[in-house]
């Protein structure tokens, strides 16, 4: 065979395997994307199991701070008031935080995107070509 004959069947070989190449390089990268994947989730999930138990511990931190709080204020004030007195501080704390929600609640409700659907609403109605005309 001749060195242009060659060449020939080499560059229709390449052609011919480019389908193939093609696939496994698609595969190669399909498993390179799942196994960083799956390492950055097991990273994740082990992060959100720290934060998890940081919170537990939190929790009980916060119980001892509070028995610390009334046991500070039991050294001017007899015990009962002093935890009265914690109480009613905590009491507090959590009207103002559920009020703080309920007005929260207030503003975004509906959930649905009014505004947007509005807008959406008045598009509409000028590419109809129907309907006021003009800024909206």
């Amino acid at each position: 065979m001749s060195e242009a004959t060659q060449k020939k069947r080499s560059l229709f070989a390449l052609i011919a395997d480019l389908p193939h190449l093609l696939v496994d390089l698609i595969r190669g990268e399909i498993d390179s994307l799942k196994q960083e994947m799956v390492a950055k989730l097991k990273h994740a999930g082990i992060g959100i199991g720290l934060f998890v138990g940081a919170a537990v511990f939190a929790f009980f931190a916060v119980g001892v701070l509070l028995a610390a709080a009334v046991l500070g204020i039991a050294t001017a004030l007899p015990a009962w008031l002093a935890a009265l007195i914690v109480a009613a501080a905590l009491l507090i704390v959590t009207l103002v935080l559920v009020l703080l929600g309920v007005a929260n609640l207030k503003r975004g409700m509906p959930p649905a995107p009014t505004e947007t659907i509005e807008s959406v609403k008045k598009d509409i109605t000028a590419i109809k070509g129907t309907g006021k005309r003009g800024p909206s």
